[in-house]
């Protein structure tokens, strides 16, 4: 079974639409299916849209809570009361396709692997992305390679796809909330000897702007979250 977690926060005017499209294309593929959008404390109608679209599809089982706790404690919650042997994430906005994971799905099957993720620096990626963030990512890229010393090129794309059994272990464990927390769960996993897998994404930025909904201070609050991930791991051996 496969459980999907879908962290939402004020996407009350697509989130409908979106749920749907998961779903039909999951239907294609996965005979056996959930999928948890977790609405992060939102102040539109997310909460309502959410309810509306598991009434119409009943592999949705929608998550609410208040106040807002970030992209990480949403993912956390969602780890929580998934039930499925693979748990997976996407962002809200489908920027990336719920398709890529058929091929996720194949991958782990084919290679025996622990986590499959979407990569930006994968050679076969079809990239729609602003100039400045493809600069962000490889600044970021290099940081985590000195910090962290990860055999992958790109930890922050928001596709990713777990065993159960070893994202329920790490998601206790972790202190950050905000957008940093993918690295941190990456790092504990590779403490843990997980086996990752990287594969091509096709990604078609829909966000106004360069960076969407990600602002300087969250941009800062990001590295800064890093280094205490880095602290916490490498320094203190706090987990």
């Amino acid at each position: 079974m496969l459980s999907l977690v879908v962290p939402a926060y004020n996407e009350g005017d697509k989130i409908y639409n979106n749920l749907m499209t998961i779903c039909s294309e999951l239907d294609r593929f996965c005979d056996d299916y959930e999928v948890l959008p977790i609405n992060d404390g939102s102040k539109d109608n997310t909460h309502d849209e959410i309810n509306r679209a598991a009434i119409d599809n009943t592999h949705i089982r929608p998550i609410s809570y208040t106040p807002n706790r970030g992209k990480g404690g949403a993912i956390v919650e969602g780890v929580r009361e998934a039930k499925g042997d693979l748990i997976g994430f996407i962002d809200a906005d489908l920027d990336l396709a719920p398709s890529h994971f058929e091929d996720f799905l194949n991958t782990m099957k084919n290679t025996s692997c622990d986590i499959v993720i979407g990569s930006k620096m994968h050679e076969e990626s079809k990239l729609e992305y602003p100039f400045i963030r493809k600069v962000y990512s490889i600044g970021y890229y290099v940081m985590l390679k000195i910090l962290f010393g990860l055999k992958i090129k790109d930890t922050q794309t928001g596709i990713k796809l777990y065993r159960s059994d070893l994202i329920k272990e790490i998601a206790p464990k972790l202190k950050t909330q905000g957008f940093a927390f993918d690295i941190e769960i990456l790092a504990l996993a590779s403490t843990k000897k997980a086996k990752i897998e990287e594969r091509p994404i096709t990604l078609e930025f829909t966000r106004g702007n360069s960076f969407g909904r990600i602002h300087i201070k969250d941009i800062l609050k990001m590295f800064t979250d890093t280094i205490k991930i880095w602290w916490n791991l490498k320094i203190r051996r706090s987990y």
